[in-house]
């Protein structure tokens, strides 16, 4: 249950993000009035499920430069055998978002802001994640408390003919990072892992697993400058540097969205993240008629301490196996880093249609980390059946090694009843998703999961026990507004 002031936050947010899309809306009444009138497209036509608020919507974007973005995003998830619990859960997620171009608004040249909110909603408890036990997520839009929250603010400055782009503010490193092709400073998700559920599709696991908090990236995003500069139309690079630790100070529940339920917390603790990505593209242009293709490689530097997964010092000074003595304080080791490539590369265009495979890969240094490496790969085919281009059928499989220091601490510890702990080595989910477009601003999204060795093996309610390979069945619904 919400505290009386989550409550009063809620609504608050909620009636200020409807005052706001109502304002905008009156901004630009006069400006469409002063149009031809257009007929309106069948309801089954037009790009979102509300329309063009009787041209308000486009005079705001093409004559005030303001594109208001409200969508939702509802979906169930049942695991039908293994995991910890055999039940289903939901999770909700509704998005509002604002994009100004500064030089419609104000003649700001190369200006421009972003802000997004989300509201999250699920059981805290009887939600995909908990009911699985992995490591990685089932539900991408899923997070460890219902909330309604700010995600991304920020303020970008282009320059040389959109060749540089400065961004600076709240940063999410899933949106700048090895999840689309950066073009002009504005990532484009067209990789194939982008119509995948699962979490570990997104930012590959071995990062948000290993970072402080899970490092600025959702549900969370932390102070930061990003830079983006093209070398040529195919190389670009693109850097940054944020706040450590997104969930504040002093933080040390658990679950970290309990220090920074808002997203107002604004954190500038736990050091530094500094990451890089080198961009190499082909025919990512919508006019192309080769075959598009991106590689990435990138890396990242955490400047705080972390640490050690299997040795503390004890009561007496000396060092032990945290899995010997689970009391002992881990021993702190200074900064933390990862390396990472991706490659997403189209095969075959036909005339509605193409066939896109990715591959992904990521490593991190044993002693301070949970996950030590990790690859992924699969294949999206978009229009795979005819009349359906806009369809899209996807298939991944991930794998997720479990760090051997790690499994060092399991296989040390003993329970209170003499049991020793299942060691955990590995994870692997194999995903198969389906994207209907039913109309241009709604699809219906089945998907199939399957996990193998949840939690790397382990019981997370009982370490002494094997956990069963997990088999999830769901359907998401996308609606925008």
């Amino acid at each position: 249950m919400k505290s009386k002031r989550g409550v009063a936050s809620y609504y608050f947010a909620a009636a200020a993000l409807w005052a706001t899309a109502l304002m905008a809306t009156g901004l630009g009444v006069g400006s469409a009035q002063a149009k031809e009138p257009v007929a309106p497209k069948s309801i089954w036509e037009q790009e979102t499920l509300t329309g063009d608020w009787g041209g308000a919507r486009t005079a705001l974007k093409e004559m005030s430069g303001i594109d208001i973005t409200l969508a939702f995003i509802g979906e169930t998830l049942a695991v039908l055998s293994g995991g910890l619990h055999q039940r289903a859960s939901y999770e909700g997620r509704a998005e509002f978002s604002v994009d100004t171009d500064l030089q419609k608004l104000v003649g700001w040249t190369g200006g421009s802001t972003h802000v997004t909110v989300f509201d999250i909603h699920n059981g805290s408890w009887f939600n995909a994640a908990n009911n699985v036990g992995a490591v990685t997520d089932p539900s991408n839009i899923d997070a460890p408390l219902p909330t309604t929250r700010l995600f991304t603010a920020w303020f970008q400055q282009n320059f040389f003919n959109d060749r540089l782009s400065i961004r600076a503010g709240q940063i999410a490193i899933d949106e700048e990072f090895m999840t689309g092709v950066n073009i002009g400073g504005a990532s484009t998700p067209l990789t194939p892992a982008a119509g995948l559920i699962n979490a570990t599709f997104g930012l590959i696991q071995v990062i948000p697993a290993n970072m402080t908090s899970g490092g600025p990236a959702y549900p969370f995003a932390a102070p930061g400058v990003r830079v983006w500069a093209a070398a040529t139309n195919e190389l670009s690079a693109t850097g940054a540097v944020l706040s450590g630790d997104p969930a504040g100070p002093n933080c040390h529940d658990d679950n970290p969205l309990k220090c920074n339920p808002y997203g107002l917390e604004f954190s500038f603790t736990g050091g530094s993240l500094w990451m890089g990505e080198l961009q190499y593209a082909v025919n990512t242009d919508k006019k192309a008629t080769g075959l598009t293709g991106v590689y990435k490689l990138g890396g990242w530097y955490a400047t705080t301490r972390f640490p050690s997964q299997r040795y503390g010092i004890d009561a007496t000074g000396a060092v032990v196996s945290l899995g010997v003595d689970d009391t002992a304080d881990p021993i702190q080791l200074r900064g933390d880093w990862g390396l990472y490539g991706v490659v997403d590369q189209m095969i075959w265009r036909g005339a509605e249609s193409h066939v896109n495979l990715f591959a992904r890969v990521g490593f991190s240094p044993t002693q301070r980390n949970l996950i030590s490496y990790y690859v992924d790969g699969g294949f999206g085919v978009y229009g795979p059946f005819a009349g359906r281009p806009d369809d899209m059928l996807t298939f991944g499989v991930a794998y997720v090694k479990i760090s051997p220091e790690v499994a060092g601490v399991d296989a040390d510890s003993v329970d209170d009843s003499g049991a020793p702990f299942v060691v955990r080595h590995s994870e692997t989910v194999y995903e198969l998703s389906y994207i209907a477009q039913i109309a241009p601003w709604w699809s219906i999204q089945p998907d199939v999961q399957y996990i193998v060795h949840p939690n790397g093996g382990q019981n997370g309610d009982d370490p002494t026990i094997t956990v069963k390979n997990a088999f999830i069945v769901g359907v998401r619904s996308t609606v925008q507004f």
